[in-house]
């Protein structure tokens, strides 16, 4: 049984995102109290490593969507399988091109799914299609 009755997203690309960006915290912070550039960007090289490795997991099903999960799917080990689809209002997703929920008979669904640009601009870029198809 957990200790907290709260989903608070304890996810396998969390805790790793998490463990890495500490690492390279504590490298920059090295660096700082060392007075040395070369240790302060890499602290910060392996902060950015973290961020890939925190989304790439989270694609591959390790992370969660955004909001509550239901109680079942809150432990570490439960991997999500609707990562493949992407999250709705997910950030991570979006970035990856990954959309749910959009149709994709349409121009617009069609132009969004195939990758022509990524969130405002994929409407404007797809909305003149469709004004002209619909004329």
């Amino acid at each position: 049984m957990s200790a907290h009755q709260y989903d608070e997203g304890h996810t396998v690309a969390g805790w790793t995102g998490f463990g890495i960006a500490t690492v390279g915290t504590a490298v920059a912070g090295l660096g700082v109290c060392l007075v040395s550039g070369a240790l302060i960007v890499g602290g910060l090289a392996v902060v950015g490593v973290s961020v890939l490795v925190t989304w790439a997991l989270h694609l591959s099903g390790w992370g969660k969507p955004p909001g509550r999960r239901p109680r079942e799917e809150w432990g570490m080990r439960v991997r999500d399988s609707s990562a493949r689809e992407g999250h709705e209002e997910c950030v991570g997703c979006r970035v990856a091109g990954r959309r749910r929920g959009r149709p994709s008979t349409t121009a617009v669904g069609a132009g969004v799914e195939a990758g022509v640009g990524v969130g405002a601009e994929a409407r404007v870029a797809a909305e003149p299609v469709a004004a002209e198809s619909g004329g």
